[in-house]
């Protein structure tokens, strides 16, 4: 049986170098632009609030909602793919010009289809910043254990980036209006793409990406289990928005108890990431990739989220979420560095776009899974399954490791 797909793919060797003592500045400023796009990104937390106020029924609200999430999936793949094909400036700056025209006009539309339209191409420019960072920060940082350290503090800045977001945004939204925070949202848009220009130089087009890096990326096995195992292991960060409030709501807790678990959630990452990426980054430095690091991570989220299930007041929910944390700081430090193992240098944002994926697809099915499992079988059952999904991501991480050992060895055979 042929095994060409694995070969074509084969991972570039590790490098074992020292992490360099410094950072090339435009890692810096990429990191300042993933808390900016999340410290301004108003428009998702806030997109329901809109539709409410507009007296939409259920259903045409739900619908406006799946297509942000659509576009966010969609979205995730696509800039990766420009990322690769037009440059990694020129896919960022595109995206966020569209954005800081794109979200504007989603605060002032009023009929369904056109805020269902407007959802889905805001949903696609809302995280694009992300698989274009990741492929950049490979491309600039030597050595495996470098390029966790910096994506252990992209995570970082996400995660003050979004305690940012509810802190400003939930002070001025009852004195501004919703409409206002949107195009704020649209604004440090069209600031990001300034930087953006003035700091990531340009990177030439390339006439194969078309024809053979999606299709390389779409054949390699690694990328797909790895997919699904971060997907699995994902969907109880999913459950913090989604499953969590419901859960607390079945026990009496109004929102301002579910605002003290957020607070728990951003206070712990701040709290713990500084703490756990140089462990992470020795780790990173070996010549394996971190499986079992990810491994960890789905049974630490499953574990934690899972124990909500046991809780009935705001204490117990947020030390739920506290013992959840650190599975998800190791989660995505952990499946960045196999990603960058198995990503060809050709197809890097490619790659990073179709396991970008994984979050708004984990965003999509936690809650789906959290209704269900809270008709059939109360909170009970909920946190039954949601540990379930932690334990099958950690799970399918067996098999990746297996394919992985397997591409070595056929690294190995070549050389």
């Amino acid at each position: 049986m042929s095994t060409a797909p694995i070969a074509v793919a084969a991972p570039t060797p590790p490098v074992t170098r020292p992490v360099p003592a410094r950072w090339p500045p435009v890692v810096w400023a990429l990191l300042l632009t993933t808390f900016a796009a999340r410290g301004g990104g108003f428009v998702y937390p806030f997109l329901s609030y809109r539709l409410d106020g507009l007296g939409l029924t259920s259903s045409a609200a739900s619908m406006v909602l799946a297509a942000f999430g659509a576009g966010w999936l969609v979205g995730q793949a696509l800039c990766g793919w420009l990322a690769d094909r037009l440059g990694r400036r020129a896919t960022l700056v595109s995206a966020m010009l569209l954005a800081a025209a794109a979200f504007p006009v989603l605060a002032h539309l009023q009929t369904p289809v056109a805020l269902t339209a407007a959802a889905a191409v805001s949903g696609a420019v809302y995280d694009a910043p992300r698989p274009v960072v990741a492929a950049v920060v490979a491309d600039l940082i030597p050595g495996e254990a470098g390029r966790a350290k910096a994506n252990g503090w992209r995570h970082f800045a996400t995660n003050a980036g979004a305690a940012t977001t509810g802190a400003v945004g939930g002070a001025l939204a009852g004195r501004t209006g919703i409409p206002f925070l949107f195009w704020a949202n649209g604004a440090v848009c069209a600031v990001i793409a300034v930087l953006i220009l003035s700091v990531l130089p340009r990177t030439p087009r390339t006439a194969d990406t078309e024809a053979g890096r999606f299709r390389e990326a779409r054949t390699d096995p690694r990328l797909w289990v790895l997919w699904l195992a971060s997907l699995l292991t994902l969907i109880p960060v999913g459950a913090l928005f989604s499953a969590l409030p419901l859960m607390m709501a079945s026990d009496g807790l109004d929102a301002a108890a579910y605002g003290w678990t957020q607070v728990t959630s951003a206070v712990a990452v701040l709290a713990l990431s500084p703490l756990l990426n140089p462990l992470l980054a020795r780790r990173a430095a070996r010549p394996h990739a971190m499986v079992g690091p990810l491994a960890l991570s789905g049974m630490v989220l499953g574990a934690g989220l899972g124990s909500a299930g046991l809780a009935s007041t705001t204490l117990g929910y947020s030390a739920a979420v506290f013992l959840a944390v650190p599975g998800e700081i190791i989660a995505f430090v952990a499946a960045g560095d196999i990603l960058n193992r198995i990503s060809p240098p050709r197809a890097r944002a490619t790659y990073a776009g179709i396991w970008g994926t994984t979050l708004a697809a984990a965003v999509m099915c936690a809650p789906a899974l959290a209704g269900w499992s809270l008709t059939h079988g109360g909170t009970e059952l909920t946190a039954l399954t949601t540990l379930a999904s932690g334990f099958l991501g950690a799970a399918a991480c067996l098999p990746l490791h297996r394919l992985l050992r397997h591409s070595r060895a056929q690294t190995a055979d070549l050389s």
